[in-house]
């Protein structure tokens, strides 16, 4: 079986981590081999980055140099991580990939999305992924799930506004972008998976 490239986004709690465990599960059941990974991070580099990013105390940190941050871990996480799991033929579930600097830093931040292309062009150019799944749930909802924000993460205390423009943006995106889906998760988390199971299936990629 040919490796499949799958991105989940969404807000802050919309049970990315959650639902990429779970469709892991039913992988491993399948015998299929895959890589289960993050952005940013998924390697020593840009672990290092991702902590740099989501301190609290960089609140200084100009939106220009958060999206530069952003497109650096990326660059190096897809050289280091996705395109050597694809290449073995794995499949690669992502936490977050090139749509969350549309929607965070362009749609939230205010950036252009011009300059976040652009900026980007090292990872689109190379690799998108096969599916990109929005997990559709507003950010006030999302919050209430997760109990709260983070205190201590610098994008979730972006505040309310910010976090409704990001999934405003991401609602635009799915628009413009055809291998960008939504997946209704105002339900348990069993039945989001479920209807994400059905989404592949329907692809063909998961029997």
């Amino acid at each position: 079986m040919n490796g499949k490239f799958i991105a989940f986004e969404g807000c802050e709690g919309a049970g990315k981590s959650t639902q990429m465990r779970l469709l892991s599960e039913k992988l491993q059941e399948r015998g299929v081999a895959h890589v289960v990974t993050r952005e940013p991070g998924g390697g020593p580099i840009s672990e290092a980055i991702r902590t740099i990013i989501l301190d609290g105390k960089n609140a200084a940190m100009t939106d220009e140099c958060e999206a530069l941050l952003y497109a650096a871990a990326r660059a190096q996480h897809l050289s280091e991580v996705i395109l050597p799991a694809l290449a073995r033929g794995e499949w690669v579930l992502c936490d977050r990939y090139f749509f969350s600097t549309l929607a965070y830093q362009g749609y939230g931040r205010g950036l252009p999305l011009s300059f976040l292309k652009q900026i980007n062009a090292f990872a689109a150019e190379r690799c998108m992924p096969d599916c990109t799944l929005f997990l559709d749930i507003p950010p006030a909802r999302a919050f209430e799930r997760k109990h709260g924000r983070d205190e201590n993460d610098r994008i979730e205390t972006a505040g309310e506004a910010f976090h409704r423009r990001v999934y405003e943006g991401y609602r635009a995106l799915l628009a413009e972008y055809p291998q960008m889906v939504a997946v209704d998760c105002s339900g348990t988390k069993y039945e989001t998976s479920a209807r994400i199971a059905a989404l592949l299936q329907q692809k063909g990629w998961l029997a």
